[in-house]
């Protein structure tokens, strides 16, 4: 049991990600970070958009490789179409969940669809790996999709919160993990206020829209705020505003990330690197594309 949070005592480091722009498509980076490279299993987190695609335009990720992670993909707008060597063929919407686990190696694709495409329309969403435990690194890859009914939903007080994974607020999604990992997606009403306990070992509160205070601290958009272990804190919105919690204990070593791969093996990623240059990759069915091996 930990005692009452501190204004002094809760917060570990904020963490501002490096922005990028890809075809007008804006996506911001918070992990891996120089101040903090995992929280819990996750190894990587993305914030995609909010961007409008114009009608005829849309996004076109060519089949790549994975390995010793899971990559999770939700969607706050639009609709992605997901291919993998697997063979599955499913879009991506709103309040559901792709949660591809690469193990010993996987390919997959994300595109919009051709249906998709007739019109103007907005995407955004998060888009995170977590690592897979040494005992699961190679382990074969798989693939689930849940939908938003699925996903275990709280409401009252200003707040809809969706546990994406993990248990939280009395509830517990049905995602099936291998790590102890935590996953929510917390809509709040401006002045609505968020309790985060020490659910979980590592936490993070990643704020994807509007503007908070924790402990009279102010934070807008884009921050990813790492929070001290055992020490509870209460998100308060100034304004409407999202946030995702996420977090898990915390990982059973250090991991390598190289391109798409991730390892506790830097010799493993080499491994993976000469499979992909060489084509020993299973395929993406429908796809005669493919990203290359970068050249560094």
């Amino acid at each position: 049991m930990s005692g009452p949070a501190t204004p002094e005592g809760w917060l570990e480091t904020v963490v501002v990600p490096r922005t990028s722009d890809i075809g007008g498509f804006e996506v911001r980076r918070a992990l891996p970070s120089v101040r903090k490279r995992m929280v819990g299993p996750f190894v990587f987190l993305d914030q995609m958009g909010p961007a409008v695609l114009k009608a005829g335009h849309g996004i076109d990720v060519r089949p790549h490789p994975h390995i010793g992670l899971a990559t999770v993909t939700y969607l706050f707008d639009g609709e992605i179409l997901h291919r993998d060597s697997l063979g599955t063929v499913l879009p991506i919407r709103p309040g559901e969940v792709n949660w591809m686990t690469a193990g010993r190696g996987i390919a997959h694709s994300e595109r919009s669809a051709a249906d998709e495409r007739g019109r103007d329309r907005l995407l955004s969403g998060i888009q995170s790996w977590v690592a897979l435990p040494h005992t699961h690194e190679e382990t074969d890859p798989g693939f689930v999709h849940l939908s938003a009914d699925e996903l275990p939903v709280v409401e009252g007080e200003g707040k809809r919160l969706r546990v994406v994974a993990g248990e939280a607020y009395g509830v517990r999604a049905p995602t099936p993990l291998l790590w102890d990992t935590l996953y929510v997606d917390a809509v709040l009403k401006a002045g609505a206020r968020l309790p985060v306990d020490c659910v979980t070992e590592e936490r993070a509160l990643y704020i994807a829209d509007g503007t908070v205070t924790i402990f009279g601290d102010r934070f807008e958009a884009g921050r990813l705020l790492v929070l001290r272990p055992g020490e509870p804190a209460t998100v308060e919105a100034e304004t409407d505003a999202r946030l995702i919690l996420l977090g898990g204990a915390v990982m059973d070593g250090p991991r390598h990330i190289w391109w798409n791969f991730v390892s506790s093996s830097q010799d493993r990623i080499e491994q993976a690197k000469a499979d992909w240059k060489a084509g020993k990759f299973d395929t993406v069915p429908g796809e005669t594309e493919f990203i290359p091996l970068p050249e560094k």
